[in-house]
């Protein structure tokens, strides 16, 4: 009963925390449209600005290990309201992808600092890694909400090479931040206009 209550817990504050989430970024791109609108900022001339600033803030945001850093997806979301929404996917999850060599590395010379064979479930990870190897990185790469830097140190500790990582992490990424760009907006024109 009591470790029932345990998970039932541990999956509302998933649920509280990717609500928070998607709040923050709608939240994010409507004071950025607001902010423009009410300075009468042109965007046409920030294009080059804009595409370099969201790959250098996947890209930090990608380098943190275990820490959940979404400021991306709101500039993201923010930045697709103006520019080219595939384009900022294809920079961001290029980006992305880059950035979760930070796990693979850790997971990779980690091995070497730390004893990790003998930590419980470690023989069953490499192992799963071995099966799935590619497609596992795939599919934890395009799914939204479990942390991705579990993959990456699994794919470093089991020595799977560094291509095999970045190319279906990119795989992965790059739909989930299209789809994203593209609904974003979309629901924040849904949103009613602020009333000063």
């Amino acid at each position: 009963m009591a470790i029932e209550r345990l998970k039932q817990r541990r999956w509302l504050k998933l649920v509280l925390y990717v609500v928070i989430l998607v709040g923050l970024s709608f939240g994010f791109a409507f004071l950025l449209e607001y902010l423009m609108a009410y300075f009468n900022i042109s965007v046409e001339r920030f294009a080059p600005t804009a595409y370099l600033l969201v790959f250098g803030v996947t890209l930090l945001s990608n380098l943190a290990i275990f820490v959940p850093v979404y400021i991306h997806v709101f500039i993201m979301i923010a930045a697709a309201q103006y520019w080219d929404p595939v384009l900022i996917a294809l920079v961001a999850s290029v980006a992305g992808a880059l950035g979760e060599t930070s796990g693979y590395y850790a997971g990779y010379w980690g091995k070497r600092i730390v004893n990790i064979e003998n930590a419980p479930g470690y023989e069953k990870l490499v192992a799963w890694m071995g099966r799935h190897g590619p497609w596992g990185i795939f599919l934890l790469s395009l799914q939204p909400i479990l942390p991705f830097d579990v993959a990456g140190l699994l794919a470093g500790a089991s020595k799977l090479p560094l291509w095999k990582f970045i190319l279906p992490c990119w795989a992965g990424r790059f739909p989930k931040y299209l789809l994203a760009c593209y609904l974003g907006p979309a629901v924040l024109s849904l949103l009613p206009p602020l009333p000063f």
